[in-house]
């Protein structure tokens, strides 16, 4: 054992002091400080992330409705071979985009208790 081991080993088994423990005591509080600025922090961004995916939803779900809706409207006229097969892939990925749109209902705005 070196003579810097052997000192770091007596410091570090020192007895807490009252000014040892009150800096302990400073440094755990500064600490529990920081981490709760940072958890308000992520918790924010979070709320914007949340506030963000319901206007899209939104913003997409409206224009959505009336192209889905117009090519169903179109699927019950008589149309070629070649005009109801692009109605109907027009209806297929407006009911992709919705699917897709509705699982993003699962991201909220997190309670908080």
């Amino acid at each position: 054992m070196t003579e810097n081991d052997a000192h770091a080993l007596a410091v570090n088994s020192e007895e807490p002091t009252p000014s040892n423990a009150n800096s302990a005591e400073r440094g755990s509080t500064e600490g529990s400080e920081e981490l709760n600025a940072v958890v308000a922090n992520y918790e924010a961004r979070l709320d914007e992330v949340a506030d963000l995916i319901t206007r899209v939803r939104h913003e997409i779900n409206n224009p959505l409705t009336g192209v889905l809706g117009q090519a169903q409207l179109l699927l019950r006229e008589d149309l070629s071979q070649k005009a109801r097969k692009r109605a109907e892939t027009i209806e297929e990925l407006a009911i992709r985009i919705r699917d897709i749109v509705a699982q993003l209902r699962q991201v909220q705005k997190p309670s908080r208790g």
